[in-house]
């Protein structure tokens, strides 16, 4: 919904962490995380288990509210509204 690089015409001008939007943990949805036993697999991802159900959360929600499957981050007032347009 807000995690961007942002630029100008020469330049990232999202240079430090307090210029780049992240989600915070209070905009994150409830996400229910379940850990599998899987001792044949190698360990891949475990700090960011909740990253892909998040932002899917977040889509599904964008879908159910407007009727429209926005598939590109980040989710902004001017992607809905392109995303509503494309589909009417």
């Amino acid at each position: 919904m807000k995690e961007r690089v942002r630029f100008d015409r020469q330049r990232i001008t999202s240079n430090s962490w307090t210029e780049y939007p992240i989600l915070r943990f209070s905009e994150v949805p409830d996400i229910d995380v379940e850990l599998i036993q899987r001792p044949e697999a190698d360990p891949v991802g475990a700090g960011e288990a909740a990253h892909g159900p998040a932002t899917a959360a977040i889509a599904n929600a964008v879908f159910d509210a407007l009727g429209v499957r926005v598939r590109h981050l980040p989710f902004t007032r001017d992607s809905l509204i392109a995303a509503m347009e494309a589909t009417s």
